[in-house]
């Protein structure tokens, strides 16, 4: 591999965040003659490189994800008290995240400490430019997904409790609810050492062979859905906030990946290509036959 990967991955994140950081801030208000849309991504990379220092001390991974759901919280506190925004859409979509982002956080970290290790980082933590694209990338990942929340929470217009504050809501709740039964079950699965070398086809992953990435994505639609009155001006292209979402989940990583391993490993298992002949792969859809 080029030893110029890493550096374009990490131009080209930052690039990406710095126009994000553009749009956002067209409409935001400001803490010490700054845009706190602006200010919320420079905490996000805060956040990435200083665990990127301990990581790479260590050669872990094993605060990745961790720090990810960390770096939310972070970006999400820190627009509302700036931007001194404390309507109950901003707080709503606050509260939203942090939930989310309280639960998913712990979770994958606990997954991790229980496998020892995530394969993806076998390599990659052995070379400085490679960890530290990643961790870059991920600061990035989590500025632009939480993008039209930001947006929304440090905006000069104040969204009202409405019809999209209602919907909103519940596609999050929906979203979020199914992301977490997913979770348990392939957890609960996972843990039956009868189930070590099995694909889980039960409970919701009957209906979809990913739903915890199809929750995901629908809850962050709510957060789009809630923030949508709030937006002024450039702001409303933080909407691309769950397409980006869709993007990363279904194209970059998981689903992409995830099903990549699962055909290696069950590839000529009848019973796995059964399973994929009638189980969509990631809309929730009640399976054929």
């Amino acid at each position: 591999m080029s030893p110029l990967v890493p550096v374009f991955g990490i131009v080209g994140a930052l690039l990406g965040a710095v126009l994000i950081g553009y749009l956002g801030s067209a409409g935001s208000v400001l803490a010490w003659g700054i845009p706190v849309f602006a200010l919320c991504g420079v905490f996000a990379y805060l956040v990435q490189w200083l665990m990127f220092v301990h990581a790479w001390t260590n050669r872990t991974e094993s605060l990745y994800d961790l720090t990810g759901s960390i770096t939310y919280v972070v970006m999400i506190v820190a627009a509302v008290v700036l931007s001194a925004n404390y309507s109950p859409q901003a707080l709503f979509i606050a509260g939203l995240i942090i939930v989310w982002a309280g639960r998913l956080g712990p979770f994958l970290y606990r997954r991790i400490k229980s496998a020892g290790e995530d394969r993806r980082f076998r390599q990659i933590k052995q070379n400085f430019g490679l960890f530290l694209m990643t961790w870059t990338l991920q600061g990035t990942w989590v500025f632009i997904t939480a993008s039209c929340a930001l947006a929304a929470i440090t905006s000069r217009s104040a969204g009202a409790v409405d019809a999209y504050f209602l919907a909103g809501g519940l596609m999050w709740l929906v979203g979020f609810a199914i992301e977490v039964v997913a979770d348990r079950q392939k957890s609960a699965f996972r843990s039956a050492p009868a189930n070590q070398d099995h694909f889980i086809t039960t409970g919701l992953w009957a209906w979809s062979r990913h739903p915890n990435y199809f929750g995901e994505i629908i809850l962050w639609l709510g957060i789009a859905v809630i923030a949508y009155p709030g937006l002024v001006g450039l702001q409303i292209y933080t909407l691309i906030s769950p397409l980006f979402v869709v993007l990363l989940l279904t194209a970059i990583s998981g689903v992409r990946m995830l099903e990549t391993r699962g055909d290696k490993r069950w590839g000529d298992d009848p019973e796995y290509q059964a399973y994929k002949q009638r189980t969509p792969v990631l809309v929730m859809w009640p399976p054929k036959g």
